[in-house]
C-alpha cells in the first residue's frame, strides 16, 4: 500500500514485475538498476534457486522524478514465475500499487503466459482488487530474439483491454525504462484519483481558494463600503471634503463573566499514545509530555528510545532489517537518528519524531505486534 510523507512531500508506492518463469523479469530490475544513478537506487535483494530463478522477490526502492512538488519513490519487487510458488505470488502482491506483467514473447511461452496472468487475476481479487480497474503495463520481452510472435497477436491474446504496453529487451535494457515510466505514471494518476498523492501547493501569486478566498473577498468589500477607507482627493487637486462627525451612543459597560477553573478529570491522550500497544504506551506519553513543554531535545530522544523498543518486537536483527521487515521508511529512521546528535532542535524537529514513532505504531498494529500472550 503506499504512504505519503507529508512533512517530506514524498511518496512511496509499490510495483510489481509478474510473470512467467524466465520471462525477464528479475533481468529488468537489474537493468533499472544498472541505469539509476547510485544517488536514486536503494540496495537490490534476491533471493535465487540453483537454476537462477528468482525464488521469494527482488526488491529495488528507486527515486524516481517529483510529481508537482512530491517526490516519488518506488519499490520494485518480481515475483517467482513457477505455479508452486503461488503462495509467495501473493505474499509479494499484498499492497501493491501497480503491476507490470512482463510476457514471453516467444510462441513456446504462450500458454505459461496465459496462465500467470489468469493467476494474476486470481491473486489480486483475493485481495479485494479487480485487475480491470488497477495499474497495469504490459511488458513485452525477448523482442530481440529470433521468430518471436508478432506484437498483434500478443495484444490479441493477453491485452484486449488495451493497457499500455511496451516492447523490451531486457538482456540489453531496451525499453525496460520507459516501461517503468509508464507504470509509474498510471500508479501516479490512480493514487491522484483516490486522493492519496497531495495536491501541489499553491505557488507564489497563485489566487487563493477555499477558507482564504472569502477572507480575501470580505476584506476587499469592507475597503470599498463607505468610511471604510480614507476619503480621496478629488480630480484637480481641490480640497478633501470635510465629513461630519457621527454621534456614537456610548455602550453600556459589561462585566466579562468569570472563567471557570478546570476540573480535574482524565487527560486526552495524544496521538502517538493512542496508537502505542500497551508496553509502549508510558513511552509515548513522555515522548508528548516533552513535546507540550517545549522540551523538543527530550522529546527527539524518547522518540528514538521508543522506536528501537517497538521495532525490537519484529525479532532479532539489525534496525534495518526490523524496519524493513515491518515497511517502516528506512530515510525517515536516517534523518530521526541524525536530529539525536544535534544540541539544538525545533518544533518542527520533534513534531517529526512523533511522525516517525506514528508510523512505527501503525505498522505494528496492522500485522498484529505485540501478540497478546
Amino acid at each position: 500500500m503506499s504512504s505519503v510523507n507529508l512533512m517530506a512531500r514524498e511518496v512511496a508506492a509499490k510495483i510489481v514485475f509478474y510473470g512467467p518463469g524466465l520471462s525477464g523479469k528479475t533481468t529488468s530490475l537489474r537493468k533499472i538498476y544498472e541505469t539509476v544513478r547510485p544517488a536514486h537506487r536503494g540496495e537490490m535483494m534476491s533471493i535465487a534457486t540453483e537454476g537462477d530463478r528468482t525464488l521469494f522477490f527482488d526488491f529495488l526502492p528507486v527515486k524516481v522524478e517529483r510529481v508537482g512538488d512530491c517526490s516519488v519513490r518506488l519499490a520494485l519487487y518480481t515475483v517467482p514465475g513457477q505455479v508452486f510458488y503461488n503462495a509467495t505470488r501473493k505474499l509479494v502482491l499484498q499492497g501493491a500499487d501497480g503491476v507490470v506483467f512482463v510476457a514471453d514473447s516467444q510462441p513456446e511461452a504462450m500458454d505459461a503466459n496465459r496462465e500467470s496472468l489468469a493467476n494474476l487475476e486470481e491473486n489480486l481479487f483475493e485481495h479485494g482488487i479487480r485487475l480491470d480497474r488497477f495499474p497495469l503495463v504490459m511488458q513485452w520481452n525477448k523482442r530481440d530474439l529470433d521468430g518471436v510472435l508478432p506484437v498483434e497477436v500478443l495484444r490479441k491474446e493477453l491485452n484486449p483491454r488495451g493497457v499500455p504496453e511496451q516492447e523490451t529487451s531486457a538482456a540489453n535494457g531496451r525499453g525496460v525504462l520507459d516501461t517503468l515510466k509508464a507504470i509509474t505514471r498510471l500508479v501516479i494518476k490512480d493514487l491522484r484519483a483516490k486522493r492519496i498523492v497531495p495536491p501541489p501547493r499553491p505557488t507564489a501569486g497563485a489566487q487563493p481558494a477555499g477558507l482564504e478566498a472569502q477572507l480575501t473577498q470580505h476584506l476587499q468589500h469592507r475597503q470599498q463600503q463607505p468610511g471604510a477607507a480614507a476619503p480621496q482627493a478629488p480630480q484637480g487637486g481641490g480640497p478633501v471634503p470635510r465629513v461630519a462627525p457621527v454621534a456614537v451612543m456610548p455602550q453600556p459597560r459589561v462585566e466579562p463573566a468569570p472563567i471557570p477553573a478546570p476540573q480535574p478529570g482524565p487527560k486526552l491522550l495524544g496521538a502517538a499514545s493512542a496508537l502505542a500497544p500497551g508496553d509502549m504506551f508510558d513511552h509515548a506519553r513522555a515522548a508528548e509530555a516533552a513535546f507540550m513543554t517545549g522540551d523538543y531535545a527530550t522529546c527527539v530522544t524518547a522518540c528514538s528510545d521508543a522506536i528501537r523498543r517497538a521495532l525490537a518486537f519484529a525479532g532479532e536483527g539489525s534496525l534495518g532489517q526490523q524496519a524493513f521487515l515491518l515497511r517502516v521508511d528506512g530515510a525517515d529512521l536516517l534523518r530521526l537518528q541524525g536530529l539525536a546528535t544535534q544540541p539544538h532542535l525545533r518544533v518542527d524537529d520533534a513534531a517529526f519524531a512523533l511522525y516517525v514513532l506514528m508510523q512505527v505504531f501503525v505498522r505494528l498494529n496492522a500485522v498484529g505486534l505485540p501478540s497478546a500472550e
